[in-house]
């Protein structure tokens, strides 16, 4: 039989599955077999899109906005995005300046296909969203990671940083909140980082904004609003978790104008434009109410609140306080060397396979995200969900000794 494998290009080869994907099939398969699994693995709010951007989208269909989009999208979503920068952001982005995409994770692809040279780095702050380092690699480029622990909250010191950047820089990709930890990066922290890249006026930053609506610290930063850096930063955002619109995939960046050209050029030849009557739905999401997400935070919070005395309470297990997005970063190193006479807990990717497999609670290994000693658990699920999940570990872990 032939090996299809050896078929399929080198770069395909190269590149992972997406953890968070695999985790959440994984989950799947269980249930599909009867299995009661709580599954806390994937990124996605619990909550409906509010019904207003829905009827945006309805009304749209009616209106007849069916057809091809601009590849860089809608002018009405456009226009709705640069006030959006301005009034929440302090970002001056033109229209012209502004790329929508199929996701924010196409917007990043579509930055590091734009500007990535072989042999190039991108210093990518870790722990990181999964997709990051693989999408760097599929471009071309060199990732570089750059960690920080448990005991700076996950968040890497402007110091670090300018010992890490070379020659070979090219990029700084980040994400506040962070996607996997939920730490955010205060403005005097950006301020530190900010001075430091500006030494180097060949280096440019991929700021990861998509869980900018579940800050509780209420003082979002965007480090393209500092002082020298708007043409240096490219900013991502997108629909998915402050309006709970996953499905509609549509993301967008603000970038220097050569840079947001260069992405529609790459968008032109993959995809194309987005769903043109979601662009509708988004316009509204902009431009209306918003206290819908700002309750879906209130939950949030109420969430993180839980799960940080609860999980801080099992022995093993270690957690901060993260200050945003719907993520626990627990490191489970002290459960390792753990055994119940039949598994031994050795690897954060054992600590989640036998919570998966015992517990029924499906969360991700933090080596997917860059960290050999956590998991990441997901708190956008209802709160008797989340008490059950908890309860079930510690029962689980209490007969690890």
């Amino acid at each position: 039989m032939e090996d299809h494998k050896k078929l399929l290009s080198t770069k395909l080869q190269s590149m992972s599955e997406s953890a968070t994907i695999m985790m959440a099939e994984k989950a799947r398969e269980l249930k599909s077999q009867g299995v009661d699994v709580i599954s806390l693995s994937l990124g996605e709010p619990d909550f409906d899109t509010p019904d207003h951007i829905k009827n945006a989208a309805k009304n749209a269909l009616d209106e007849g906005f069916t057809k091809y989009t601009p590849v860089p999208g809608h002018l009405a979503l456009r226009e709705a995005i640069s006030e959006k920068f301005k009034r929440d952001n302090q970002l001056e982005y033109g229209p012209n300046q502004i790329v929508v995409s199929n996701g924010a994770k196409q917007s990043i692809a579509n930055l590091c296909l734009a500007l990535l040279d072989p042999g190039q780095e991108v210093i990518i702050l870790t722990p990181y969203w999964v997709s990051y380092f693989d999408i760097v690699k599929f471009s071309g480029g060199t990732p570089v990671a750059l960690s920080a622990g448990i005991d700076r909250d996950f968040k890497v010191k402007a110091e670090d940083l300018d010992e890490a950047i070379n020659d070979k820089t090219k990029m700084i990709l980040f994400s506040s909140p962070c996607n996997p930890t939920g730490s955010v990066y205060l403005k005097s922290e950006l301020e530190a980082i900010s001075e430091v890249i500006k030494k180097y006026p060949n280096v440019f930053v991929i700021s990861d904004e998509i869980y900018e609506h579940i800050n509780f610290t209420n003082e979002h930063c965007s480090i393209g609003s500092l002082e020298g850096m708007l043409e240096r930063t490219i900013t991502v955002n997108g629909f998915s978790k402050g309006y709970a619109m996953t499905g509609w995939r549509l993301g967008y960046i603000g970038a220097p104008l050569w840079i947001a050209q260069a992405c529609a050029k790459v968008q032109g030849q993959f995809t194309s434009g987005a769903t043109s009557f979601g662009q509708m739905a988004a316009v509204a999401a902009l431009n209306s109410d918003q206290r819908p997400s700002h309750k879906m935070k209130e939950a949030y919070l109420r969430r993180r609140d839980f799960m940080v005395k609860n999980l801080s309470a099992i022995d093993g297990i270690d957690v901060n306080n993260p200050q945003g997005a719907f993520y626990i970063f627990a490191d489970v190193s002290g459960s390792f060397g753990r055994s119940n006479g039949k598994n031994t807990i050795e690897t954060a990717n054992d600590f989640a396979e036998i919570m998966l497999t015992e517990a029924h609670v499906a969360m991700v290994s933090g080596t997917a995200f860059g960290n050999k000693d956590c998991v990441r658990l997901s708190y956008a699920a209802a709160d008797n969900i989340l008490k059950e999940a908890v309860e079930r570990m510690a029962k689980t872990l209490s007969s690890y000794r």
